[in-house]
């Protein structure tokens, strides 16, 4: 089986006045096409500075980083933005969505840097509202809707691209038990039925649960199945 992600030797410095803070230590790692990764850890252990650099939205200090067959460390910044776009789609804990936006609008917002038309883009944005089960809530406001709907239609903004890997930041943190639980299903449900490859960050055990793999980070180490640190 390919891989879709695999780091080599990666460190990640930040320079805090005179102090330099490595949080990630000559870390490495696999994910293969269709996986389904959760990456735990406490507060603070680089989670999400690791899913960043995933996604190309930060670049290591040091190390190799290459994802969908692309050695991203090497790309500027205006070709990263280009990579990114074909690539990865973004689920944010937060929804992100524009409130004046309906539903479909929203959906769409990805696809204006396509060249796709606006038929064939209200087209692809309903496709992806109906895969997350809202196809019924298309011209609906973020405002009209509930949690769990709002971060359906994340998702369904994240999908819309038919981007390689899916990032997903803490999905269900601001979500109750009964939403949480129904936006894993259908995170399992892209993972097995569309053959998604998802990379999520989460604190709790019970998402976790859900994925099938967990690696977990703690001081800049990852640790379980599969995680290797480098020397």
């Amino acid at each position: 089986m390919s891989m879709i992600i695999s780091l080599q030797g990666v460190v990640k410095r930040y320079v805090r006045g005179k102090q330099q803070i490595e949080v990630l230590h000559k870390l490495a790692l696999e994910v293969a096409g269709g996986e389904f990764l959760a990456l735990m850890g406490p507060s603070g252990s680089g989670k999400t500075t690791l899913l960043n650099l995933i996604a190309g939205l930060d670049q290591p200090t040091e190390g190799e980083v290459n994802v969908a067959g692309e050695r991203i460390d090497r790309l500027s910044g205006s070709q990263l933005g280009r990579w990114r776009a074909r690539h990865i789609g973004f689920v944010f804990q937060f929804y992100n969505l524009l409130p004046v936006l309906t539903a479909q609008e929203n959906v769409e917002v990805p696809l204006l840097l396509t060249h796709l038309s606006a038929s064939q883009r209200k087209q692809n944005a309903r496709m992806a509202l109906e895969l997350v089960g809202l196809g019924d809530r298309a011209s609906h406001k973020p405002n009209e809707l509930s949690g769990g709907q709002l971060q359906r239609v994340s998702i369904a903004r994240a999908l819309v691209s038919d981007p390689t890997l899916l990032v997903c930041d803490e999905p269900t943190g601001d979500l109750d038990r009964e939403n949480a639980e129904e936006i894993l299903k259908l995170l399992q449900m892209l993972n097995r039925d569309q053959g998604k490859t998802i990379v999520m960050v989460t604190h709790d055990a019970l998402a976790a649960d859900h994925a099938s793999r967990t690696l977990h980070l703690d001081k800049g180490h990852l640790h379980g199945t599969s995680a290797r640190s480098a020397a």
